[in-house]
């Protein structure tokens, strides 16, 4: 088989090299399409207007909060219990429903009191958009179950389609001259309806869900859920604390320069997203020594392709904010390269965790995150009114290098390994290139 021909295959998504490079350019797909979309809405509506689109959107973090671990917990037990898959996806819908009722009736609660010091029209559209949080959670189980059944190209496109139907309908609002706050809130929330029912109704007819063995699915998946629901609570919190903290103590303008420094410092999220979407449904109920090594060299090979990307992008960020976002923006700068940062160091410790996910152990990774998200929460009402954007990047850094020192000791003290290395090696770039583009048989086979 030629290399070309094997690199078609590869992104067939049929193997795990090929689904990781199929998610990987979906990741692309998606970070060009929130760079337009991050473009267009702060162009037009300027710091002040885009930090009321964000304080809108920001309560969305209550479903994302709620999801009780339902999307680790789809991925683990497909995997331990193929034959309850109809079960499991009955009781997983059904969950993931109910919380995002209820994610919906505390956000009703909390927004007024939450966006006290915004506009008494952003937080009726902020309550009204917690309607879709049961859409939300709903859509996180529906790709999990479609990432785990391997149909990795159905739940890439999943991914995709809500951030381009987003970009369609703040195209249409900027050339009508309707592009407010508002009208943007409303494209960033609603897209997910359609691409729900588009995706679920296969899986429907797929799975055929009824009453059978619900009952006992329903508590693997509580108990599961339960224990890994902390990682999901982490992680949420990890990404939307500063933001919650910086609505609270600073202006929307000031939120509106934080949220394209934020945006344009995620764009390294893309390679880790894509590792990280397909790595535990690969892995999920091997041996230890063989989760551990797909493991660490996941994470080695992410890093070592991260950390230079970094670098390039941090010499050339004051540059490309200016000319994206304009120059009413350039405050975003140092907070930017601190960001920067953080995401290497992060993308490297969700990789890291999936390990402990993998072994069906998703408390132990509970209690580590929880530690180093702990310290982000007082860093920053320390850091936030004193050093104002700056200090909320920083507080995420120490947060997020916490998090990671932690993640690395538990390998040896809980998983009876090596700590693992960070620094790849030429075995690593071989093998690596080796499974994506299909030279060796035998490697090809085993993926």
């Amino acid at each position: 088989m030629t290399v070309p021909g094997s690199i078609r295959r590869a992104l067939s998504g049929r193997t795990r090299a090929g689904a990781t490079a199929q998610t990987f350019l979906t990741q692309i797909a998606i970070l060009g399409v929130n760079v337009i979309t991050g473009i267009i809405t702060a162009r037009r509506l300027g710091p002040d207007g885009r930090g009321e689109l964000a304080a809108i959107l920001l309560p969305g973090v209550i479903a994302n909060a709620m999801t009780l671990g339902m999307p680790s917990a789809v991925t683990y037990l497909f995997r331990r219990h193929p034959d309850a898959r109809r079960a499991l996806f009955t009781g997983a819908l059904a969950i993931s429903l109910a919380l995002g009722i209820l994610a919906a009736l505390v956000g009703f609660v909390v927004v007024p009191h939450w966006l006290h010091q915004y506009p008494a029209q952003d937080i009726r559209v902020a309550q009204l958009l917690m309607l879709v949080a049961p859409v939300t959670l709903a859509t996180m189980v529906v790709a999990s179950v479609l990432a785990v059944e391997g149909d990795f190209t159905a739940a890439n496109q999943t991914r995709y389609l809500v951030p381009a139907l987003t970009l369609a309908a703040l195209l249409v609002c900027w050339a009508t001259g309707h592009l407010t706050p508002i009208a943007a809130a409303f494209a960033y929330g609603l897209p997910s309806i359609p691409v729900l029912l588009l995706r679920v109704a296969p899986l429907w007819r797929q799975f055929r869900p009824g009453r059978g063995g619900l009952r006992h699915s329903t508590r693997l998946l509580l108990n599961y859920g339960a224990r890994s629901y902390g990682i999901d609570l982490v992680g949420t919190f990890s990404v939307q604390v500063d933001q919650a903290l910086v609505v609270a103590f600073l202006s929307p303008a000031a939120m509106g320069t934080y949220a394209v420094a934020l945006s344009a410092s995620r764009v390294l999220n893309a390679l880790q997203g894509s590792i990280v979407t397909v790595l535990l449904p690969s892995v999920a109920g091997r041996p230890v020594a063989d989760v551990v090594a797909l493991t660490t060299r996941a994470a080695r090979v992410c890093t070592a392709l991260g950390a230079p990307v970094a670098a390039a992008i941090a010499v050339a960020g004051p540059l490309a904010i200016r000319v994206m976002y304009g120059a009413r923006f350039a405050g975003a700068v140092p907070v930017f390269r601190i960001l920067l940062v953080e995401v290497v160091l992060g993308g490297a410790t969700w990789i890291l965790v999936q390990a402990y996910m993998a072994v069906g152990r998703p408390g132990i990774v509970t209690t580590l995150q929880t530690c180093g998200l702990a310290l982000s929460i007082p860093l920053m009402v320390v850091l936030v009114p004193r050093f104002g954007l700056v200090g909320a990047a920083l507080a995420l850094l120490v947060s997020t290098s916490v998090r990671l020192l932690l993640t690395l000791a538990g390998y040896r003290r809980l998983l009876k390994v090596s700590i693992p290395q960070l620094m790849v090696s030429v075995d690593d770039v071989l093998l690596v290139w080796r499974r994506f583009v299909g030279v060796d048989e035998q490697l090809r086979q085993e993926v």
